[in-house]
């Protein structure tokens, strides 16, 4: 068993191992209190299907990022607050076994481990260090989650217009519902406040009435009146827009063991192999 200055010791050369693997394209990751429990690799599903990702899962965040040089360099540095996850179990695919789903506000993704201990482990582990943060915190988690992306070879054709992609056609993805859409269908941009705060974010023309429509009510510029039949009616044909699509159209339908650092912080233990 570890003493607490060797572990503190041990902790800080991890983590700064960690940081100098993502170069000048990282951010710090050293904070006080912040501990790395373990890291490992992962399959994560993209737009282009299953990709190895490295994954580091701190007693405060996860931390994941594009693998470069066989595992020696890192970049696309990507870091989540552990009260913004939510995890859910899943069954296997044909694509994908040992998965699950992390949900959260900014970006929601599959996952995969090697074999289901590996995949139990890590669902474990970032539940344990998730409750043991929130308690010690006293906050809640988080209730608004971004989409998980269609993969692009799920749809030959757009899932809005149906036409087929194509060199010239490309592949797009709304980040609203995810769908796989075509140029013509994703020309509208919209703000979607979870995922950023003031970026317009591409979205599919169904996805962009629906937000408008809700930006108006929310504003109150959507006046409501009930005729003699007693049907809902729009006031004006300024929102007449946010009725057409959104009805109109039904949605379609080389791995290395991972370590870990005990997650209790009254022991100290090093890094364990999973096998």
């Amino acid at each position: 068993m570890l003493d607490l200055d060797t572990f503190t010791q041990e902790n800080s050369k991890r983590i700064h191992a960690v940081e100098s693997s993502f170069r000048s394209s990282g951010k710090p990751l050293s904070q006080p209190g912040r501990v790395l429990i373990g890291e490992g690799i992962l399959m994560k599903q993209s737009r282009r299907g299953p990709q190895p990702k490295a994954f580091f899962l701190f007693n405060d965040v996860l931390v994941y990022g594009s693998i470069i040089l066989k595992g020696r360099w890192l970049k696309n540095q990507q870091i989540i607050p552990l009260e913004d996850i939510q995890l859910e179990d899943l069954e296997d695919s044909v694509r994908m076994r040992n998965q699950w789903l992390i949900r959260a506000p900014r970006k929601s993704f599959y996952v995969a481990a090697a074999s289901y201990e590996e995949k139990r482990a890590w669902f474990d582990r970032i539940e344990d260090c998730q409750n043991k943060m929130l308690q010690s915190k006293g906050g809640g988690r988080s209730s608004t989650f971004a989409v998980t992306w269609i993969p692009n070879q799920v749809s030959a054709v757009c899932m809005r217009c149906s036409n087929k992609f194509t060199v010239t056609q490309r592949r797009h993805h709304c980040r609203k519902c995810g769908f796989v859409v075509c140029g013509g269908c994703s020309k509208k941009r919209a703000v979607i406040e979870h995922i950023h705060p003031t970026k317009p974010l591409r979205v599919c023309t169904t996805c962009h009435s629906g937000l408008q429509r809700t930006e108006l009510e929310s504003h109150g510029m959507t006046r409501l009146r009930r005729d003699s039949t007693g049907r809902m009616d729009l006031d004006g044909d300024q929102v007449e827009d946010c009725y057409q699509e959104g009805e109109a159209e039904d949605r379609m339908e080389d791995h290395n063991p991972n370590r870990w650092m005990d997650a209790r912080m009254d022991s100290w233990y090093p890094y364990m192999y999973l096998r």
